[in-house]
């Protein structure tokens, strides 16, 4: 499933119980390493952070208007209009203002109804009803050399068989284990006839990224499946993070590896993003692992974020990055200390979060930084919108309130805008 800010709606809040309070456990966790000896008050700073909020920011409603399109096409059964609007998406390389390919979008929205249901049983230790998979496959039987439709039913196996996995309280389950195989060689069956090179499709590529978490030899592939894919579609840097985050030792590589590509990366995308590459395909996996700092080129990586912030100056991808380093970035309570140089490298990248508040960010986007609090990828049962919004904008007004806590201990005032970051004297 893409990553998707918008969250669950409000039916679904009964299962993100248990999330609201490791939210705010992760957030009082965050702000405590902050702290000096004399902790100042936190109330009283942020009260003193002049920044304008936007709850709903243009980048939703670009996800929520293509992902409602592809729902609402699947729902009527309008299966060749929906395929006419995905190979246009693919070859316009249709994106959000943000980035985010529309393919992923449309196809996750045609989707949606049947792999929700089948996780929801999974969750509560049933078995999915087959009805709705099956009716995707009778409508594929009816266009078999339509590439779209085998697309959306190849990724809701992937889907449901993913849920499978997680939902197995014992990964070697049998029966789990086997619906998990069973739904990726069913996607890999689907997808099969056709070449994400030669139909120009990325998403066709994309798919076959998805497929890499049931190849029984992973690592050898990931490298050459994304390089395709970044080829295709360099513009869009969600291929990029995935890169990074699938070379982690946990997953498919390790950290020369992830470095490697890394570099490799940022050659081939050069003309577009400059050094960029190298951070985009760091981002996740210094988020996910801090371990990767320890072959990380610091200056390389630097250069990379003021490139990106060069090429694509909107405040969605400045609220991300501003996200990263002043919380991602940050120390991690109870974690074992970083050896010195890493930890050098760590405090190099939460400094960013300087410039990026005083040159660039004049908007708050709250979703981002509560999805950033609760670790990327870590998407669904999330809390209501509500709560996430709220405490979104606590965390980022105390970042910022700590991060300039001197600057303003004088009653002062700090106001973001367009013009970029300034101070008001007291009154």
């Amino acid at each position: 499933m893409p990553f998707d800010p918008l969250v669950p709606s409000e039916p679904h809040a009964d299962r993100a119980t248990p999330l609201k309070s490791q939210l705010r456990k992760r957030f009082a966790s965050l702000t405590s390493r902050f702290r000096p000896k004399q902790t100042p008050d936190l109330d009283s700073l942020t009260r003193r952070i002049l920044l304008p909020a936007l709850p709903i920011s243009d980048e939703e409603i670009a996800r929520a208007t293509h992902q409602d399109k592809g729902q609402k096409l699947a729902r009527q059964e309008q299966w060749e209009d929906l395929a006419e609007l995905i190979e246009y998406a693919d070859s316009a390389r249709l994106r959000t203002p943000g980035g985010e390919a529309a393919t992923s979008l449309l196809a996750y929205g045609a989707r949606a109804d049947i792999v929700c249901a089948a996780e929801d049983s999974l969750h509560d230790g049933a078995t999915p009803d087959p009805s709705g998979i099956d009716a995707l496959e009778a409508i594929r039987a009816e266009l078999p050399d339509c590439y779209p439709v085998a697309l959306v039913l190849a990724h809701a196996h992937v889907d449901i068989g993913l849920a499978w996995r997680t939902t197995a309280k014992d990964p070697r389950t049998s029966v789990h284990k086997q619906r998990f195989l069973e739904h990726f060689r069913r996607a890999e069956d689907l997808l099969a006839p056709f070449d994400g090179v030669d139909l120009d499709a990325p998403s066709l590529a994309a798919a076959q990224c998805a497929l890499l978490a049931a190849r029984p030899t992973p690592r050898l592939r990931v490298a050459d499946d994304y390089a395709t894919l970044i080829d295709l579609d360099p513009d869009t840097p969600r291929h990029m993070r995935a890169l990074g985050e699938a070379l982690l030792p946990s997953r498919y590589g390790d950290y020369d590896s992830l470095d490697l590509e890394a570099r490799r990366t940022a050659a081939l995308t050069q003309d577009i993003w400059g050094a960029g590459g190298y951070a985009w395909v760091y981002l996740d996996a210094l988020a996910r692992d801090c371990g990767a700092l320890a072959r990380l080129d610091v200056e390389f990586f630097i250069d990379g974020l003021r490139d990106i912030v060069a090429r694509r100056n909107n405040q969605h991808v400045i609220n991300q990055l501003a996200a990263f380093c002043g919380l991602a970035m940050a120390p991690k309570p109870g974690d074992a200390r970083l050896p010195a140089a890493q930890e050098a490298t760590r405090a190099r990248i939460q400094d960013c979060l300087d410039w990026l508040l005083a040159t660039h960010l004049h908007e708050l986007h709250p979703l981002i930084w509560s999805q950033t609090l609760l670790r990327p990828g870590l998407t669904p049962a999330l809390p209501s919108r509500h709560a996430l919004i709220a405490r979104g904008r606590q965390a980022a007004l105390q970042v910022i309130a700590l991060r300039f806590a001197e600057e303003i201990a004088d009653g002062t005032s700090i106001a973001f805008s367009s013009a970029g970051m300034y101070r008001l004297t007291s009154l």
